[in-house]
C-alpha cells in the first residue's frame, strides 16, 4: 500500500501558498489544510479561544505552539486526511517541526515546496489584498472590481482588508519568518525533502511544475 502523499507549502505571507495549495489539492484529490484559514475561522466565531486568537493575530504574533499542537492534530485525524493533505502554514518553528515529525511517524512529509518571492513583492501583494469574509475569496486592490466596490464577486459577502493585511502586520511576520521559520526550513533541506520553486510568474505555471516534481520524487 502507497504511503500517504503528505506535502507541506512554505513560504512568506503573500508569496502564493494559498494558491499553489489549492491547485494541488485539485490535482492530487487531498484536502489542503490551511492553518491560517482554521485560526481566522476561530477569530471570527466569537469563542473565548476564538477572541484569545483574534487578539494574537491582530498583533502579527504567532500563536502559541501547544495551541497549534491541538489545531493541527484534530485536524490531521481527519477521514479526508488518511491519504494525504496539503499542509500551508504549518510548521514555523523547530518545535512545530519536531512536533510534526513525532505526529506523522513512521512515514512523514512527503515533499517540502518553498515558495520563494521578495520582499518588496510580497508587501505589495497583500497590502493590496482583499479578502471575501464569507467565502474567502481574494481580491486585488487596483485589479479587481469587488475590491473597489466591497461586495464578493462569487458570494455577494462582504469584500474587506484583513487586519493582518497592514502593512505594520505584514512587516512583523517578514521579520520573524527570516528569524524563525526560515533555519527551520533547512531541517528538512537537511533531509532531501526541500523543493525551492520561484514564487513569481503565472501560477497555473507555477503549480504544473511543482506537480512535476511531486509527481518524479513518487516515481
Amino acid at each position: 500500500m502507497a504511503a500517504p502523499l503528505r506535502i507541506i507549502v512554505f513560504g512568506k505571507q503573500g508569496s502564493g501558498k494559498g494558491t499553489l495549495a489549492t491547485r494541488l489539492s485539485d490535482h492530487f484529490g487531498i484536502p489542503h489544510v490551511s492553518t491560517g484559514d482554521m485560526l481566522r475561522d476561530a477569530k471570527a466565531s466569537g469563542t473565548e479561544f476564538g477572541k484569545k486568537v483574534g487578539v494574537i493575530m491582530d498583533a502579527g504574533q504567532l500563536v502559541p505552539d501547544e495551541v497549534m499542537e491541538d489545531v493541527v492534530r484534530d485536524r490531521l485525524a481527519e477521514a479526508d486526511a488518511a491519504d494525504g493533505f496539503i499542509l500551508d502554514g504549518y510548521p514555523r518553528t523547530d518545535g512545530q517541526a519536531a512536533f510534526l515529525d513525532d505526529l506523522l511517524a513512521p512515514d512523514g512529509i512527503s515533499i517540502a515546496v518553498e515558495l520563494e518571492v521578495p520582499d518588496r513583492v510580497v508587501l505589495e501583494r497583500i497590502t493590496n489584498r482583499r479578502t471575501c469574509g464569507e467565502c474567502k475569496k481574494i481580491y486585488a486592490r487596483g485589479r479587481d472590481e469587488s475590491a473597489r466596490s466591497g461586495v464578493c464577486a462569487a458570494c455577494g459577502g462582504s469584500v474587506v482588508q484583513r487586519a493582518d493585511d497592514t502593512k505594520e502586520a505584514v512587516e512583523q511576520r517578514l521579520a520573524r519568518y527570516q528569524e524563525q521559520t526560515e533555519p527551520m526550513i533547512g531541517y528538512f533541506d537537511g533531509r532531501g525533502l526541500l523543493e525551492r520553486v520561484s514564487g513569481e510568474g503565472d501560477p497555473d505555471g507555477i503549480a504544473a511544475g511543482v506537480v512535476a516534481l511531486i509527481e518524479a520524487r513518487r516515481g
